[in-house]
């Protein structure tokens, strides 16, 4: 994995057009967009963080280049913002959730192994709330999702509100415009507040929700009171 990052910094980026003058500052960009996955910060906080003991930062046009070519590259995955087709919603966050091509070079990218995710002092990024292993497991349902939806011709993205009220982590459209929503959980079980914006998705949208869904690591697949489905990561497939 470290040769592969290599191989991206000296070679594949100035093949692309992007002669890297600062390597250390690229893996230093990279390493924190990795902290920053499955979350939807700022690219100005991304490179704040990555350049906070320098004092000759590279220009923000720098940086837009690095994830331009990283696209290109297909190392950067992101999940678009949800347009919906209908106006049913207004006020929706236009910031892209931040994916790399694979949850392994993510952990690589922040030198974390598996005993080091399983430690709970590991997990905190001073980038979003939660946990690294959470967000990790974030990106490998979206990833496997995406591959998913690929084959039945859907798209993949996710809804937040502007002012981080309501989020949806996965918004699955079909070509007529109707939706499944899906929210990822790292625990064994869901509870009632692991719901609540499906909830309030099902309200605004309506019968243009075709189901809703919750993805998360118990061994249990069923369907709730309010019929949400609850389906393990495991039982995954197309």
């Amino acid at each position: 994995m470290d040769a592969y990052v290599d191989n991206v910094v000296q070679r594949e980026f100035p093949e692309q057009g992007y002669p890297v003058r600062r390597p250390a500052v690229l893996r230093a960009w990279l390493a924190t967009y990795a902290a920053a996955m499955s979350t939807t910060t700022a690219y100005s906080k991304i490179l704040d963080a990555a350049t906070g003991g320098l004092t000759n930062k590279p220009a923000k046009e720098t940086t837009l280049a690095y994830r331009d070519a990283l696209s290109s590259l297909w190392l950067l995955d992101e999940i678009p913002p949800w347009i919906p087709g209908r106006n049913h919603l207004d006020r929706l966050g236009q910031s892209p959730k931040h994916h790399l091509a694979d949850p392994a070079l993510a952990a690589r990218l922040l030198g974390l192994d598996g005993a080091a995710l399983l430690r709970a002092e590991q997990g905190s990024t001073n980038l979003s709330e939660g946990t690294i292993l959470s967000a990790l497991f974030e990106h490998l349902v979206a990833l496997s999702i995406h591959t998913y939806a690929e084959a039945s011709e859907a798209r993949v993205s996710h809804l937040r509100t502007r002012n981080g009220d309501h989020e949806v982590d996965l918004i699955i459209q079909h070509a007529d415009g109707r939706v499944l929503g899906v929210e990822i959980k790292l625990a064994d079980r869901v509870e009632d507040t692991d719901v609540k914006h499906l909830h309030w998705l099902r309200e605004r949208i309506g019968e243009n929700l075709i189901d809703a869904i919750v993805i998360y690591a118990g061994e249990r697949a069923y369907r709730r009171r309010d019929d949400v489905a609850v389906v393990p990561l495991a039982l995954l497939g197309p």
